[in-house]
Parts: structure tokens; sequence; C-alpha cells
């Protein structure tokens, strides 16, 4: 009997096709790490989309160079891996969101204003580690898509994020598509100028929305205020230049002044901001998300809502809702998800 070739028989391509599909579907996990200025996160996702395994780390426990941020990131990825019991073979992907501007296309760190990297390959580190597809982007703009996909953005077309984190990080979702810009450096809307006079930011710039806004901009202020002699419950609660979400949120409930001040101006900055690109994109709607809104969200909600009108056009403010993120901590491991799924889309396509 002859041998089935591409020449001698068009089953020969609809056979490998299928022993290709077969191989794909063995691959029943995608991993999704979420790189933060103090923490990686880590999630295993099943086929079913649900999170099996997470994981946890501080990116500061050997210091602040690259290799130890780098060390820590596979470490997270390779504990996940032994802890699990599944296997390498089984693993579809790894994606991350990390902050900073990165080439989504190469992988590659640009920069990152809250963590030691500029022109870093971390897809090379990652994927010499493992011998998996790696993918990663801006982290808020990785959270948004996630939310987008799978939370409080599910079913509009333009969506607006900000995310508040250690730093502040923004996204954008229009006509259905993730808006990256001009070599994906685009949507850093954390580092738009409010202030040309305002404090220095860690990207070089004076006035940031992040400097006002972010969990380091808000440590300055209560820092300003412990030293020039005020009581606070922050007092003693910082760590690595910044606090605990946990933290804030009980200052909060018990009414500390130096607390409320601290939020009321991060959501003054924030109020401002949205009104900005409410005015510009019209979106459908604006998510707030990341780790202070995670655990204090229904406060600063309340607060933008209550500026927020002053800062936009009312004839666009009719149009748009305003929500706290649905995924809570996991909008950037859903983002990562999804960066996966639609990297495996083009790649079938291809």
């Amino acid at each position: 009997m002859q041998a089935l070739t591409p020449e001698s028989d068009n089953s020969y391509n609809k056979i490998k096709a299928l022993l290709s599909e077969e191989k794909n579907m063995a691959k029943k996990y995608d991993i999704c790490l979420d790189i933060g200025g103090t923490k990686v996160l880590g999630a295993i996702f099943d086929e079913n989309k649900k999170i099996i395994y997470r994981l946890k780390k501080k990116t500061k426990e050997g210091g602040e160079s690259t290799e130890n941020v780098e060390e820590v990131i596979l470490r997270v990825v390779k504990e996940m891996i032994d802890k699990s019991g599944i296997k390498k073979s089984e693993i579809r992907a790894i994606a991350a969101g990390a902050p900073g501007v990165i080439n989504q296309g190469e992988g590659i760190v640009l920069f990152s204003p809250n963590l030691p990297w500029k022109n870093y390959d971390i897809r090379a580190a990652v994927e010499k580690a493992f011998g998996i597809p790696f993918y990663i982007g801006n982290d808020v703009n990785i959270g948004v898509l996630g939310e987008y996909h799978y939370g409080a953005a599910k079913g509009y077309h333009n969506v607006v994020g900000f995310f508040v984190g250690t730093g502040m990080g923004g996204g954008l979702i229009l006509d259905d598509n993730l808006y990256t810009g001009n070599l994906f450096k685009g949507a850093e809307l954390g580092h738009m100028v409010l202030d040309p006079e305002g404090p220095l930011c860690s990207c070089g710039q004076r006035g940031c929305l992040e400097i006002y806004s972010s969990k380091r901009g808000m440590t300055s202020y209560m820092l300003q205020q412990i030293f020039r002699g005020r009581e606070t419950m922050m007092e003693g609660c910082f760590e690595n230049g910044t606090f605990r979400s946990k933290k804030l949120k009980k200052a909060l409930q018990a009414n500390d002044a130096v607390a409320v001040e601290a939020v009321e101006r991060s959501c003054h900055y924030l109020a401002v901001a949205t009104g900005s690109m409410i005015n510009i994109f019209s979106p459908d709607i604006v998510v707030y998300g990341g780790g202070v809104i995670e655990a204090c969200g229904p406060v600063f909600l309340e607060k933008i809502l209550k500026e927020v009108d002053r800062y936009c056009m009312p004839s666009i403010r009719d149009t748009v809702e305003l929500k706290l993120a649905a995924l809570g901590d996991d909008s950037i491991l859903y983002g990562a998800l999804s960066l996966i799924e639609e990297e495996t889309a083009k790649k079938k396509k291809a």
C-alpha cells in the first residue's frame, strides 16, 4: 500500500490537522500572572476558565535588580506547576500583565516606572526556563481586557479603565478592540499630567495622575501629615514606600482624618482624569479596579461620582456608566487569560 504523502493524497493534510488538534486539546491549562510593583500573583486556569491554583509572592524578596524580580517570577511559575501536580506538557501558555511600556508583540518591557526594567526581554527569560509560549502586556491594558471579556465591562464596546495600585494605570477598549497605540506605547492614563508644577512622578514628569491617586501618592500625602505632627492610624503601616489596602480600609471605617483626606485627594484627581476621558472618548463605561479599589471601592466610587460631573460635558456624561471592576484582584489574571485566547486564535488563523 502506498504511503500517504501531501502529493499522493489530500488525506495526509487532514490527518496532520487532526493530530495537531488532538495535541492542542491535550493542553488543558493556562498560567496567568499579575506582576505588580510589590508582588507577583499567579494562577492556573483549567479548560473551563476556572482558577484551580493560585500563589502570591513579593517581588522585592531579594532586592530590586532585574535578576531578582525575574527570579521571583520564575519561582512562582515553577512552584505552581510543582504543587498543582500538572505537567508542563499540559500547559498551553503562560501570560502576564506588568506595569510599564511593553512591546506586546515582542514580549519586551521597554520601561517600567515601578520595577527595575528597561529593554528587558522577559519573554525570552520565561520561555528559556519553561519551554512554554509566553505573552505579556501592560498590566492595566490587560486588566481592562479581563473586565471586558469576563467582568464589569462585558457587553460594552468602548471602555475606559483606571486601576489604582502601587502605581496608577489606565486602559482603553475602543470599538471592541484593546487600544495600545503606536508600538504598544499608548493608554498610559496614569501619566497624564494634571498639574505641570506638581510633585515629581517616578516616570520623570510632574503632576501625573499617579503621583496623586495611587497608593504611593496617598502614602506621600499621609507621610507629610505625620511629619507635621498629625496622628493617624496609618502611622507605622508603610512598607516599601506604600501601605496595605486593608489597612487603609480600616482607617477609613474609623473615619481617620488623614486617611480620609488622602482618599479625597486621590478621588478628586481621579474625577478630573475621568472627566477628561469622558470628553475625549465618550465611552460606554468607565471601570475602576486595582488593589485599592478591591478593598475600598465603594468609598472611592461615591467620592468620584460626587465630583466627576464638574469636569465633563453633561451631554456626554449622560450616556456613560461608572462602575467598580467585577473581578477584583483577578482582573489582570483574567486579562492574561484573554491574551492567551487571542494569541492562540491568531496562530490558528495563520
